[in-house]
């Protein structure tokens, strides 16, 4: 009868385990995300759609598509953030490839700069010097966050 008694004690713990981890991962994910407000475009560049665009004060992403590719191969986009006061405050430059039999290129930008509240998004035919933000490293999937959330825990026993 005891062994029944601790498994059920077992399970418990992993229920309750696997309960706090759930309910961390979405108390993490919803306060990160509602610290990101929507920032505004400036241009009405057609070929270039973008479905997420959001900033902290501290950094911020853009992610979109860009239509009909054919016709803009080998240049690079030119995405440029100003402030409330129309300041510029950096440009990122995002390469469109040259792709035989597709029409659309997915691009994602990940920056750090502050208090962004605009961007303008052009083509051109080569980089610019100087100016360029400094870009974030993609975010992490689920696979290793996971990983490297079991190695924090093994260094740590």
């Amino acid at each position: 009868m005891e062994a029944f008694s601790t498994n059920k004690k077992i399970i418990l713990w992993i229920l309750i385990l696997v309960g706090v981890y759930v309910l961390s991962d979405f108390l993490i994910y919803v306060g990160i995300n509602s610290t990101y407000k929507d920032i505004q475009r400036l241009d009405q560049n057609s070929q270039v759609v973008v479905y997420q665009a959001d900033a902290t004060y501290v950094n911020g992403r853009i992610r979109g598509m860009i239509k009909d590719i054919r016709n803009i191969q080998g240049k690079y986009l030119k995405i440029e953030l100003y402030t409330k006061r129309d300041v510029l405050i950096g440009k990122s430059y995002v390469e469109i490839e040259n792709k035989d039999n597709t029409e659309t290129q997915p691009f994602e930008v990940l920056f750090r700069a502050n208090d962004v509240a605009y961007y303008k998004i052009d083509s051109v035919n080569e980089k610019e010097l100087g100016g360029e933000l400094e870009i974030l490293p993609k975010e992490w999937t689920r696979g290793e966050v996971l990983l490297a959330t079991a190695l924090t825990f093994l260094i740590f026993w």
